[in-house]
């Protein structure tokens, strides 16, 4: 199963897919904040979203799975 990893660590501060969606190879699924700074996170690679693991607002450490993919 792949998987989109935080990082770094910070605040989720948007989820930008849902389960279902199509996402590209370098698409943003997620934006974090950290130290007033946004931070956009992309796919490593394509697929369809299976699950988004972390809610807007959530603190997120390095390494954590954000979104998996089917």
């Amino acid at each position: 199963m792949s998987q989109v990893l935080s990082s770094m660590a910070g605040n989720v501060w948007k989820i930008l897919v849902k389960a279902g969606d199509h996402v590209e190879e370098g698409q943003d699924v997620a934006i974090l904040e950290s130290m007033k700074m946004e931070i956009p996170i992309g796919a490593e690679f394509g697929g369809t979203v299976k699950e988004v693991k972390v809610n807007e607002g959530d603190f997120v450490n390095e390494g954590d799975v954000l979104v998996e993919f089917e």
